[in-house]
């Protein structure tokens, strides 16, 4: 499991999930992350996510493949 921390910039209150795969490259595309999030490969907290542009914040915790993603 890889682990890894991403910092919202000053005044960014939270980031999009699809927006955030292609940021840290594990999806090659937004139409690529889309597809990731629909086939139930995203869990967001815990809970698999289905919600492409679901807003995450600070201290959520993103899991796929074998990525482990908290949002400080």
């Amino acid at each position: 499991m890889i682990e890894q921390n991403f910092e919202l910039k000053e005044g960014q209150p939270y980031i999009q999930l699809n927006k955030l795969l292609q940021a840290l490259r594990i999806a090659q595309t937004g139409g690529h992350a889309k597809i990731m999030i629909q086939n139930e490969e995203v869990s967001v907290n815990g809970i698999v996510e289905t919600r492409v542009r679901n807003k995450l914040v600070k201290s959520d915790q993103i899991e796929v493949g074998d990525f482990k993603i908290k949002i400080i």
